[in-house]
């Protein structure tokens, strides 16, 4: 297929690669009775009370100080967790308004007990001006080493208008999140030149949100989902290759920017994506597709029970034991970015069977007039059988161009989410 590029990546660094790839790996009990512990905490956690926290984590213009900035707001989150149960919560750490462009910041912190306290502030990268941002993380889980690409755009880069302006970077970490190697510059073979019409590539975005493992295809590919393209390495991050989008008669497929990718239990690939303005106008939907890196994909569909707002939305496979579920966020609206519910899925994406809104558990928030959750977010699975959640909160609504931006973190269990809304007919929009 025409465009589909196999594209090696540049130097990274032999020593820092090395490093990288001896870390060693998580330990695991044996294969077997690791699958084994894991269907039965699987079914205790089904069986359990429902369960629901919520709170604050990132909080704009409050105590969240980091090398002399007192953070105006803190955007588009990205939630992993480690081979060693950590939760790691990334973000845009916006300097002095809650702008896209200006002095923003890649900052994170840590929680090693699922979420019940978190570090103080991090960094992992926020040299000079410039926007470092879209945090798009992925866990080996066979080297505990976690890649973590970003998109940067240096200073007079707004607006994007040249192929220079917007950039990919990648950063890694081999000590649990701890510290962070210095980032690289990996545009050069990550990021195509041109369009399918033969236009400069200019605006690109890698994420935001997450990567995945493979396991059932190509088992152990790490995979990067990004505007119109996919990421990849087959050796563990030694080297990265992309591969663009195409459908199986080898179409070019550029609907869609803001993406995610899980793998489903056939081993194909699944995108639940953000379309693109003129596009969303038609539907006011997401759109989805499956396929395969090198094989192709399906056209993008709309679908039909997937309320959006022209705005990102967060995906991730909750367990592969029978019933096998996905879970899936975003504001489910067609209008507002308020709306924020979290869907499951046991038929592999083919539909949404029931959904719960995250206003039936209200943020502790009392006294702050005017705000409302909801915008970007990202989620992980916990080490203690919830739903994790990073969802953005807007901190007075009646003043969108200045007001603070802060990120919640919340955790609910499934008994929690199937206590919500049954919707046996909610169309996934898969082929």
């Amino acid at each position: 297929m025409g465009r589909m590029g196999l594209l090696t990546v540049g130097v990274i660094g032999a020593a820092a690669v090395v490093a990288a790839l001896s870390a060693p790996p998580p330990t695991t009990a044996s294969a077997a009775g690791a699958v084994s512990d894991a269907v039965s905490r699987n079914d205790m956690a089904a069986a359990a009370a429902p369960s629901h926290s919520e709170k604050i984590i990132f909080d704009g213009d409050d105590d969240d100080i980091l090398n002399g900035i007192d953070y105006h707001s803190f955007r588009i989150p990205a939630l992993v967790r480690t081979t060693e149960d950590t939760l790691i919560a990334f973000a845009e750490g916006r300097a002095s308004t809650n702008d896209d462009y200006g002095n923003i910041n890649l900052v994170y912190k840590r929680s090693t007990n699922d979420g019940a306290t978190w570090s103080s502030l991090d960094e992992v990268v926020g040299s000079g001006q410039g926007v470092w941002g879209n945090p798009t993380p992925v866990v080996d889980h066979e080297t505990g080493t976690i890649w973590l690409f970003m998109n940067h755009q240096p200073v007079g880069s707004d607006p994007v208008n040249s192929w220079d302006d917007r950039q990919v970077w990648m950063s890694w970490s081999i000590d649990d999140g701890l510290t962070w190697a210095d980032p690289v510059n990996m545009s050069a073979t990550l990021k195509p030149r041109t369009l399918a019409d033969g236009s400069s590539w200019n605006w690109d975005a890698v994420g935001p949100g997450v990567g995945i493992q493979t396991r059932v295809s190509n088992p152990g590919r790490l995979v990067i989902p990004a505007q119109h393209r996919h990421i990849y390495s087959d050796d563990n991050g030694e080297t990265w290759r992309v591969d663009v989008m195409e459908t199986t008669s080898g179409a070019p497929m550029e609907q869609t920017s803001e993406a995610t990718v899980l793998e489903l239990a056939n081993g194909q690939l699944y995108r639940n994506d953000r379309p693109i303005r003129t596009i969303w106008e038609s539907s006011k939907r997401r759109f989805v597709s499956v396929g395969s890196i090198g094989g192709g994909f399906t056209p993008y569909a709309a679908a039909s029970c997937l309320l959006d707002p022209h705005n990102q939305g967060s995906t991730m496979r909750y367990n592969s034991d029978d019933p096998a579920r996905l879970a899936f966020v975003n504001s489910a609206s067609t209008t507002t970015r308020t709306k924020m519910r979290i869907r499951m899925s046991e038929d592999e994406g083919q539909t949404w069977s029931y959904s719960r809104p995250f206003s039936d558990a209200p943020l502790p928030l009392g006294g702050v007039g005017n705000y409302h959750e909801g915008g970007y977010s990202s989620i992980a699975k916990t080490a203690d059988f919830h739903v994790g959640a990073l969802i953005e909160v807007n901190e007075d609504t009646s003043d969108n161009e200045n007001s603070h931006r802060s990120i919640a973190f919340r955790k609910v269990n499934l008994p929690w989410i199937q206590a919500g809304v049954g919707e046996p007919n909610c169309d996934g929009g898969l082929p």
